[in-house]
């Protein structure tokens, strides 16, 4: 059974832990597009600035036309972020950012590689079990050629990640089961030799049996 720790950021039992996020890596998020609508609806819901919204405006403008809201392309970065790493790795919540840039404009159709890299690792002194990995992700626009032409967005991050779990040796269990039973008393598994029910010269009255005396101060004193 997969432990609680050592699933992935989707909740499927995870195949990357801390100690596989080494400085160095990079870790391709694959190529996202830009939809027209969704990008229009996100930025009506949650960023309605007319050079997202309205066309005519930012036709008119030195825009030449709708560009996306940075939250969206931010959004696109994370899902990308997701279902590429997040959902194969053991992945704990994220203490936060530490810069986030959108270095030019993002509009609809635009083809945009995503990828993140690992800058540092360290075990958390606040998490136990934990690991912080320190990222920085990028989204670059993609030309016809499926060159890079232009990188839109960058972002330096850090994320928590589960230590690998460490999987019992069965050989060292069954020495250890071994020395437990070695330094176990010689006569821990005998019963006790006492007096026994059986012996009525030891046994007591029974609890729906009453006692009798004779009211004298010597049967009334207990030693």
């Amino acid at each position: 059974m997969t432990a609680p720790d050592a699933r992935s950021g989707t909740g499927r039992p995870a195949e990357l832990f801390f100690e596989d996020l080494v400085p160095g890596l990079t870790v391709d998020l694959g190529v996202v597009t830009v939809d027209a609508d969704e990008m229009v609806a996100f930025a009506r819901r949650f960023d309605p600035q007319w050079y997202h919204v309205d066309p005519d405006l930012a036709a008119a403008s030195r825009h030449g036309g709708l560009i996306a809201s940075g939250f969206y392309t931010v959004s696109l970065f994370m899902r990308a972020y997701v279902d590429h790493l997040l959902s194969r790795a053991a992945a704990d919540a994220s203490p936060g950012l530490e810069e986030l840039r959108w270095l030019a404009p993002v509009r609809a159709g635009d083809r945009l590689a995503v990828r993140v890299d690992v800058m540092g690792a360290r075990p958390s002194t606040a998490r136990p079990g934990l690991g912080t990995v320190s990222l920085t992700g990028t989204m670059l626009r993609l030309g016809p050629d499926d060159r890079p032409e232009q990188e839109v967005l960058r972002t330096r991050f850090r994320g928590w990640f589960a230590v690998r779990p460490v999987e019992a040796d069965p050989a060292e269990a069954e020495a250890t089961e071994a020395e437990a039973a070695e330094a176990a008393p010689p006569d821990a598994d005998r019963p006790d030799s006492g007096p026994t029910a059986a012996d009525p010269s030891t046994a007591g009255p029974s609890d729906d049996e009453p006692t009798e005396s004779n009211g004298s101060a010597e049967a009334q004193r207990h030693d």
